[in-house]
């Protein structure tokens, strides 16, 4: 390439931080192309085209720069946040093992939850837990998590049969003096007994703050006896 042409590109790629590719290009083009070969034209032109996919792909980045934020990784890990800690309606119909180690979709350990179908028929029929920030926090203090820019929080699932049905996943939603900002749903869900992963989807949420990260509910009428299944990698993204 000759200094005539580097010259040529020097020039517009200057411009092009500045204003929009397209109008330089107009204007730059409709001035010089009749004083250019067609070598030099096609060489500024490949030039431009390639500094436009540039900047669209650092947009695109920068739009999806949300890093992990793990609700549960591995049981004790440093990067898990919110606490298990809401046992819905009184938590005596579930157990609740957090360092489960067989069959887990990844890493070492898992959840598995026992849901007492019996137990809740002579009771509340119904049961969940709300993993919160902080422990026991519905809403009376501060402690939520500024999650802006997530697009979604994912989380792999299955039964210990298969058929178990969950009624609803949540993130968000709790009320109280510090409420959070947003809520969001999926359900309900019958899981198989092959991990499978769920999204719940974030976008245009509201998720300035948020202290109620992740729950599951789930009732008696729609399990006919325990509901048994597991989570693992529960993740905003």
């Amino acid at each position: 390439m000759n200094q005539r042409i580097i010259f040529l590109i020097i020039f517009v790629l200057i411009f092009l931080g500045c204003r929009d590719s397209a109008s330089i290009y107009n204007e730059f083009i409709s001035e010089k192309s009749s004083h250019l070969n067609p070598e030099e034209f096609q060489a500024i032109n490949i030039e431009i085209v390639n500094e436009d996919n540039r900047k669209q792909r650092k947009d695109k980045d920068s739009l999806n720069s949300f890093p992990y934020f793990d609700i549960y990784s591995e049981k004790g890990s440093r990067q898990n946040h919110f606490v298990p800690s809401g046992f819905m309606p009184d938590g005596k119909c579930i157990s609740f093992e957090d360092a489960w180690t067989k069959n887990c979709h990844e890493g070492e350990t898992c959840i598995k939850i026992t849901y007492d179908v019996e137990c809740s028929r002579n009771g509340s029929k119904w049961a969940g837990v709300y993993w919160l920030s902080p422990a026991n926090n519905w809403g009376q203090r501060k402690g939520g998590y500024n999650l802006t820019g997530a697009q979604k929080l994912t989380f792999w699932a299955r039964g210990e049969k298969g058929g178990e049905q969950i009624q609803e996943f949540t993130t968000g939603g709790i009320s109280g003096n510090y409420p959070d900002s947003d809520t969001a749903v999926i359900g309900p869900v019958i899981l198989s007994n092959e991990w499978r992963k769920y999204t719940i989807d974030l976008r245009g949420k509201d998720l300035s703050y948020i202290s109620g990260g992740f729950a599951w509910t789930t009732s008696e009428n729609v399990n006919k006896e325990d509901c048994v299944f597991y989570l693992d990698d529960l993740r905003f993204e």
